[in-house]
């Protein structure tokens, strides 16, 4: 792959880019409701190829569909979200995990 292609900043531009040659701005594009609507939508198609023995470059593709959405919501919700993904992680990896009905949870958990 080519390293210009393989970064965060990369990827916004490219989203940023789409969103400007349809002017999602001045078009309802990123309005937040609009865009959770869409996120859940490709989130079902991720759910139908996985359930439904799709192939993995079907699964690839469908998950960059949610992927430039999400990234697009940075956009539209004006988020730093390269700094909220690293602060997550930093979170995330002093988190314990928990099995639970055979598979593995990291969550925080207050149910104890």
């Amino acid at each position: 792959m080519n390293e210009k292609h393989d970064s965060y900043q990369s990827m916004i531009s490219a989203v940023q880019d789409f969103h400007n040659k349809h002017d999602f701005k001045n078009n309802g594009g990123e309005e937040l409701t609009y865009r959770i609507a869409l996120m859940a939508e490709e989130l079902g198609e991720i759910s139908a190829c996985v359930t439904k023995g799709g192939s993995p470059e079907n699964l690839a593709e469908e998950t960059a569909d949610l992927l430039i959405l999400i990234l697009g919501t940075a956009i539209a919700a004006d988020l730093d979200l390269n700094q909220a993904f690293w602060r997550k992680m930093e979170k995330l990896m002093k988190r314990k995990s928990k099995m639970i009905n055979g598979r593995i949870r990291v969550s925080e958990f207050n149910l104890d």
